[in-house]
């Protein structure tokens, strides 16, 4: 039976496809740009100037600076380059490090995004930022941070290595399993939800086989693109505040500690979620969603422990206090003990474990 819901739909552009870079100057155009900051990190600087160029008279520059979580002066260096060049948009291409800054920037600006991605980060669905300054990442939810344009273009991700595909995919495995679950979750959600899960499981083992299988490519962007509007619509819970917790507090990879967190926050939650259980294990044809998140981050080559991605075995409790302080929505209640432990098997690269809450 379908109870009440409410269903926040957030207005953002899609254009999907191969080949649709090709539509960047008419979007920036559609926009109202005039004169467009293209951001990448130093790795994309490359396919960032040759965009560039494609843009013609509409650009004004580069700002190859973006890195993991945001830092703050990252983007105050970034806010002088678009001064400098008397930018009005900006152009994000590349995955969720870029689209932070350039959302970093729309907050502080209010100017226009064009996004273009080249992972599976979903953060372009988003109107959410998070920055990380002195070591702490704070998180803002904002409707100026939300991109206006989105560009998916199938083959900017062939070329994504496999290693990296798996990651990025499974990261956005967790937007979707969480919404699942979610406060505020709703039917049409979902739906979206368990389309990219199922999505995403399906194409990222071809993808691991076939690094440039061009339908499950386009198959795992859809996945993406629909695991990124369930992060955008609704709200997350423990694994995705343990993910910035570790990521923010150790420097670690962000996709990589998603990969490994994701089936023990999820073995945590289980004996309140049999519903969201069901449908996940449906979606990625598995008798256990925990255990069959886990051994899809196997199969596909993942690390599967923290202590293999740079979090020192004495960072164990300091992680544990930090996940329970900043009450926040879970579906299950918090009990330090437990998520010790569960942090714990995830730095050790154990399978997941239920643990039933205690009574």
């Amino acid at each position: 039976m379908i109870g009440t819901f409410t269903f926040e739909n957030l207005p953002c552009r899609v254009v999907f496809g191969s080949g649709t870079l090709a539509s960047a100057k008419a979007e920036i155009e559609r926009l109202g740009g005039k004169r467009a900051l293209v951001l990448t990190t130093p790795q994309q600087e490359a396919q960032g100037k040759s965009l560039g160029e494609a843009l013609g008279p509409l650009y004004a520059g580069i700002f190859p600076g973006a890195t993991m979580h945001t830092p703050v002066d990252v983007t105050e260096r970034a806010l002088a380059a678009m001064k400098a060049c008397e930018a009005d948009c900006v152009v994000s291409l590349g995955g969720g490090s870029t689209t932070g800054l350039g959302k970093a920037l729309a907050l502080r600006t209010g100017i226009n995004q064009l996004c273009i991605p080249t992972t599976y980060a979903g953060s372009e669905m988003t109107p959410i930022v998070g920055q990380t300054e002195h070591g702490l990442k704070t998180t803002v939810r904002d409707a100026a941070v939300l991109p206006e344009t989105v560009i998916y273009d199938v083959d900017l991700t062939l070329t994504l290595p496999a290693s990296l595909a798996a990651t990025s995919g499974i990261n956005a495995i967790a937007h979707a399993v969480e919404a699942l679950y979610a406060r505020d979750t709703n039917p049409v959600t979902s739906l979206m939800a368990e389309e990219g899960i199922r999505a995403l499981a399906r194409a990222l083992p071809v993808i691991a086989a076939k690094s440039d299988d061009r339908e499950a490519r386009t198959e795992a962007l859809y996945g993406a693109w629909l695991c990124g509007v369930c992060l955008g619509t609704v709200g997350m819970a423990l694994h995705h505040k343990l993910c910035h917790t570790l990521g923010g507090t150790f420097d670690l990879p962000h996709a990589e500690t998603h990969t490994v967190v994701l089936p023990h926050a999820l073995a945590y939650n289980a004996p309140t979620v049999p519903d969201a259980m069901a449908r996940i294990s449906r979606a990625i044809n598995a008798s256990d969603a925990s255990q069959g998140l886990y051994d899809l981050a196997k199969r596909l080559g993942a690390k599967l422990a923290l202590r293999d991605i740079g979090m020192p075995e004495s960072g164990i409790d300091k992680a544990a206090d930090l996940a329970v302080t900043n009450a926040y929505w879970n579906p299950r209640p918090l009990e330090r003990g437990a998520i010790r432990d569960l942090i714990a098997r995830a730095w050790a690269g154990e399978p997941p474990v239920t643990i039933k809450a205690a009574a």
